[in-house]
């Protein structure tokens, strides 16, 4: 009774995945293969979103409004505490055009269009004429924050390929020479003596090295997460592929099976017609049983109409009351399993939500519904109920409750607890509401016997 649910939301799911699968190969083509199949239309911001360049240039823009920061303290303290006077004017300009470039880089990240090794490089170099023109006008290489050169090799040399670190190198280096030629010497303060300098000096170096101990630190942690998540998002990829490429498989055999059954069953419906054409009326049980058997071939040729209708469907989904919907998978249900009880209230608040719905999705709780019938005889309970942002159908049964096996393997592809299962009806229904941006969780109840969690993303309020 089950199988029907399974063929049809398999061949429901072969084009769509065949579609998942050209858009993952595209995107191998162009950019690193860490992002993930686009399933729904806000996949492509979520991508964009965790690219590394555009996750790099986040970060830079954070670390240079610190350094903004920190460069404006550094004057005033300069000003106020060292009373040195230096030629403030280009000083204060480049820290002006400095925070430009960090606005005009935080309006960039809410663009589309990639960010590129060329560009993160410019902005670090950017940051590094900055520091010049601040160094040049405060003591050249004496000055102790020179080592402040070696935080944009780090992120060079973290974030952007080796031609563009030897760049680095060598503008940092270049910078730093010319430093040592050419600046503006600091002017001497006559209230302070040689001592109290040369603290400042040794003060100015130490916050220097921390401030750039921080940075790295900062950077490498950072990196090291970056790894982790790519690592991380690489293991789902393979999972997904491998299941979509399952999938896949069974659909090509399921609708092979459809079309084949076609003529077999044609041929019976004939056998049967010439049967009840020779009957005589004295054979009364014969002719009814020949008329449930016709009937029961043609019931099996709707259905395979209706699958591979659903197939051609290429996966179009609607809007539908979440109520609705429900009632009516019900009701289905209830025709082909007419045995089975069960109970159904919603909970929610008015106006009732609507969920995008397609014949994948039918088939996915009518399958979560036979497993529930399948776990006990007892009347399974259905509760529906909803938020602002997602739709919640609970399917509780009275059976013995998931075995560590099955609930570390539950929707694996061929694992079933049933003497007659095949292992599908889960694997099916997880990836068709993992499709539609929706989740399926199962844990056993304190008291006994299993919850099936269905959540769904909410899509529109009904009237």
């Amino acid at each position: 009774m089950g199988m029907r649910q399974n063929v049809a939301g398999i061949l429901q799911w072969k084009p769509i995945i065949l579609r998942s699968r050209m858009l993952c190969w595209n995107h191998d083509l162009s950019h690193p293969p860490i992002q993930l199949p686009a399933y729904n239309s806000q996949m492509h911001s979520v991508i964009l979103s965790t690219h590394p360049g555009h996750s790099q240039l986040r970060r830079l823009v954070a670390l240079r409004s610190v350094a903004i920061a920190a460069q404006l303290l550094t004057l005033a303290s300069v000003w106020k505490i060292l009373e040195l006077e230096l030629d403030w004017q280009p000083m204060l300009l480049a820290i002006a055009v400095l925070a430009s470039v960090n606005l005009f880089s935080w309006l960039r990240l809410r663009s589309d269009r990639s960010v590129s090794s060329p560009e993160l490089f410019g902005q670090l170099c950017a940051d590094v004429l900055a520091l010049s023109i601040l160094l040049y006008y405060g003591g050249g290489s004496t000055n102790p924050f020179v080592s402040l050169y070696l935080l944009p090799l780090v992120i060079a040399a973290a974030t952007l390929p080796g031609r563009y670190t030897w760049g680095m190198a060598a503008l940092t280096a270049a910078c730093y020479s010319i430093l040592m030629l050419y600046y503006v010497p600091l002017p001497h303060n006559h209230q302070h003596d040689g001592d109290s300098a040369f603290n400042a000096h040794v003060l100015g170096m130490w916050l220097g090295y921390v401030i750039s101990a921080v940075v790295v630190a900062y950077f490498v942690v950072q990196m090291a997460q970056t790894v982790r998540s790519r690592d991380e998002m690489l293991a789902r990829v393979r999972e997904e592929i491998l299941r979509n490429e399952r999938i896949v498989a069974l659909g090509t055999q399921a609708a092979g099976a459809a079309h084949e059954m076609g003529t077999p069953l044609s041929t019976m419906a004939v056998v049967i017609g010439e049967l009840q054409h020779d009957m005589t009326d004295t054979q009364p049980a014969l002719r009814d049983s020949l008329t449930i058997l016709d009937e029961q071939v043609r019931g099996c040729k709707r259905i395979l109409d209706k699958i591979l209708a659903n197939a051609q469907d290429n996966g179009a989904a609607s809007l539908q009351s979440a109520d609705r919907l429900v009632e009516e998978v019900l009701d289905e249900w209830q025709l082909l399993r007419p045995t089975a009880q069960y109970r159904y209230h919603s909970s929610g608040v008015q106006p009732i939500p609507r969920v995008n719905s397609d014949a994948t999705l039918r088939a996915a709780l009518m399958n979560l519904l036979n497993n529930a019938a399948d776990a006990a005889p007892q009347a399974i309970e259905i509760c529906a109920d909803w938020d602002a942002a997602n739709f919640k159908l609970e399917i509780r049964d009275q059976g013995t409750g998931l075995s560590e096996e099955a609930a570390l393997k539950a929707g694996s592809a061929f694992f079933t607890t049933k003497t007659e299962g095949h292992g599908l009806g889960l694997l099916l229904a997880n990836a068709t509401i993992e499709r539609m941006g929706g989740s399926v969780r199962l844990f056993n109840r304190k008291e006994g016997g299993t919850t099936t969690l269905l959540t769904l993303p909410i899509a529109g309020r009904g009237a």
